[in-house]
């Protein structure tokens, strides 16, 4: 199985396809597999092929399920059945190829299946054969050599990007049974190797992961398992984080209330002490006006309280009454502390009867 970045380069490689429409001009020979990707290229798009006659005919076959290229509801050739493979070209279906016929790169669906196809075929999806077959070096053959017998490798170099720029990735193949590789030096199969074993190449390790320390690793498609202790944390951490939160809303909350309701109270010591001096500057007011010459004995300067009795906070009558003259008095009180009663008296009839 080629890594993901290689995936990449190949769509990009499709993207790059040649402009050529159907019944343009082309030419085979400028048919090749791409540098660094390794990609059929030729003169016509991606839905075309360049014909033996020089021109750009459309596929007449075809190996995905969703080929690039064609447009929405387009018609698209049809897939090969079962003993046919479908070329790099896409001209049409051809049967399957027989042990050491040319084969094209990394088509091992082109090779002819051995007869113990279902003991021999790659079950962990690495792309290692299919159904037993491998195409090595341009040749069919099959992927049934056993440890200690002489093998087939194949090494390509592709072209891959990462985080400090390009670097080549080498992907090397043999003709070894799974769960045996074939050694690029003595040319022999052997068994792959235990986690934490010296290696040099993927292909070495039973995980297929030899790490840059040169130990082979665990194998990146096996998903990871944690102790319960990782979900005990983590479930502490959200009830803990949980309960944080509206501990600090409360907190601020509540903080916010204390600041309303002190600026409450400031606001009712401003207007109390308000009321106080009006209170203060009223007083001062009646008592320099009683202080005034001719208007401390006179009879302008009897004042009741609203208890009948004298105080600095009654009105000044406007006539003193005798005992018993049937003066009615009127009090106006609305409850508030600031209203004083008023003693009023009514206009008495002259002798000359008028009012």
């Amino acid at each position: 199985m080629l890594p993901l970045s290689l995936v990449f380069l190949s769509c990009l490689a499709l993207v790059y396809a040649g402009s050529a429409n159907k019944g343009d001009n082309c030419t085979q020979a400028d048919s090749r597999l791409q540098t660094g990707t390794f990609q059929f290229f030729d003169d016509c798009n991606s839905v075309t092929y360049c014909a033996s006659n020089g021109t750009c005919l459309l596929k007449g076959c075809r190996r995905d399920d969703f080929p690039f290229g064609y447009a929405k509801g387009a018609h698209l050739p049809d897939k090969c059945d079962v003993g046919q493979f479908c070329p790099d070209e896409a001209d049409a279906c051809q049967p399957l190829l027989s042990v050491d016929s040319p084969c094209q790169l990394n088509r091992d669906d082109e090779c002819e299946a051995p007869p113990n196809a279902d003991a021999l075929r790659d079950t962990t999806n690495r792309g290692l054969n299919f159904n037993g077959a491998v195409c090595l070096n341009n040749v069919c053959m099959w992927a049934n050599q056993t440890a200690g017998n002489s093998c087939t490798v194949e090494n390509t170099a592709y072209i891959a990007y990462g985080p400090s720029g390009e670097f080549i990735d080498i992907v090397s193949r043999g003709n070894c049974i799974v769960g045996l590789y074939c050694d690029s030096t003595s040319k022999q199969c052997m068994a792959e190797k235990a986690l934490g074993a010296a290696c040099t190449a993927d292909k070495e390790c039973g995980s297929w992961n030899c790490l840059s320390s040169g130990t082979c690793g665990p194998d990146t498609s096996i998903p990871n398992h944690v102790g319960t202790g990782v979900y005990v944390a983590v479930a502490i951490g959200i009830f803990v984080g949980i309960f944080g939160t509206l501990l600090g809303l409360f907190m601020l909350h509540r903080r916010q209330r204390d600041q309303e309701r002190e600026k409450r109270m400031q606001y009712w010591r401003e207007q109390n002490a308000f009321h106080q001096n009006l209170l203060q500057m009223r007083q001062t007011a009646r008592a320099s006006i009683l202080s005034l010459p001719g208007h401390g004995n006179s009879a302008r300067s009897t004042m009741y309280g609203r208890d009948g009795m004298p105080s600095d906070e009654a009105p000044i009558l406007q006539h003193a009454a005798p005992k018993g003259s049937g003066l009615r008095h009127y009090m106006g009180d609305d409850s508030s502390e600031y209203d004083e009663g008023m003693m009023m008296q009514p206009t008495t009839q002259r002798n000359d009867g008028r009012f």
